[in-house]
């Protein structure tokens, strides 16, 4: 296997789907075998513009002798049934966000992987970026001092058009909730990275502009961390015109703000030498957002994360967002929601986060 491309195939063929296509067909070492899409038509079209196969039916696809791996990029609530046969297939899957839509859904894919030795992992692109790396390592440091807050903040806008684009959208079977599981579980994932586990949640949402939809387009969250520390998250697609996603990260001896991929803070009680370097160089930058377009984003991180799955199946590791890591987003997004349906503080167990 490590000397030949890895054959990859991508199941979907919306916008994200594109975004994969296009990242294999420029790498070296792999090969982008196919795609499927349950309408045929669409696949044609999506196999012409980046020269690959389009299937009829997703066995056909999975029985391709040349084929190691799949990018999930089906609509959210049908990632399980589409990683189940490839899991069953012994294909590694690379599963777009969320990797399901409910917690259970989720160990049932995982378990299902377990079963079968295959790789699994999730995208979490925002990980892969310098900036967010940078404040991984100086938590890991310990730069902040005692964690104090963590908050994210997600406001941005969509049109009607982006819910009614396609009919799973703004469903809770299809999309596993509204802007919190698709838009904002980027967020999610970032601030449970540097903040560590969640222990409770209390949520209020509400349908600002989208009222055709069944899930929230805005939500308030107030998080209660494992360390003690506080938090917030507040997320919508309501909002005009919509502003860079961005995570606080405050302890008692530093402070930092990542904005999408550029740190717009980073103060330290204690300067290191790279300190001042690491500020001018972000300083400089204006990088692209989904603030108001779901595709006005850079694709640096899907490469990165990419090439880390392809070579954690050359070398037989456990990629760098696996789906257990992947799967933590889920069950506390789930909490929340349910706090948000109940009205009611909901304290997650230790190892759902």
């Amino acid at each position: 296997m490590k000397n030949k491309p890895l054959g990859f195939a991508i199941i979907g063929t919306g916008s994200i789907a594109g975004v994969h296509a296009g990242v294999l067909s420029a790498m070296d070492g792999v090969r982008l075998v196919g795609v499927f899409n349950r309408t045929h038509k669409r696949a044609i079209s999506f196999a012409g513009q980046f020269q690959c196969k389009a299937y009829a039916d997703l066995s056909d696809l999975l029985a391709e002798e040349s084929l190691d791996a799949v990018c999930i990029c089906s609509a959210s609530g049908a990632h399980l049934e589409h990683a189940l046969a490839c899991i069953e297939a012994g294909k590694h899957c690379l599963i777009e966000k969320p990797l399901e839509v409910t917690p259970e859904r989720c160990i049932r894919l995982l378990e299902a992987a377990d079963r079968r030795g295959v790789k699994i992992g999730t995208v979490f692109h925002s990980r892969f970026y310098e900036a967010s790396q940078l404040l991984r390592r100086a938590v890991a440091a310990g730069r902040f001092g005692q964690p104090v807050l963590g908050s994210a903040y997600v406001k941005w806008s969509r049109d009607v058009a982006y819910y009614t684009s396609a009919d799973w959208r703004g469903t809770w079977a299809y999309d596993g909730g509204g802007v919190l599981m698709n838009q904002g579980i980027h967020a999610v994932d970032l601030l449970q990275w540097y903040m560590g586990p969640v222990s409770a949640v209390h949520a209020k949402v509400a349908n600002r502009r989208h009222t055709a939809i069944e899930v929230e387009d805005t939500i308030v969250v107030n998080v209660i961390f494992e360390s003690g520390a506080l938090g917030s998250i507040e997320c919508t697609t309501a909002a005009f015109p919509g502003s860079s996603k961005r995570i606080e990260v405050v302890g008692t001896s530093g402070t930092a703000v990542l904005e999408e991929d550029r740190l717009t803070a980073w103060q330290f009680a204690e300067e290191a030498a790279e300190d001042e370097a690491i500020r001018q160089a972000f300083s400089a930058m204006r990088t692209p957002g989904g603030a108001d377009n779901p595709m006005n984003i850079t694709h640096t991180g899907h490469q990165l994360q990419i090439a880390d799955f392809a070579d954690a199946i050359r070398t037989d590791r456990s990629p760098l967002i696996d789906g257990r890591e992947g799967s933590k987003s889920v069950a506390i997004i789930h909490a929340i929601y349910e706090s948000a349906r109940t009205g009611e503080t909901v304290y997650l167990e230790k190892n759902d986060t």
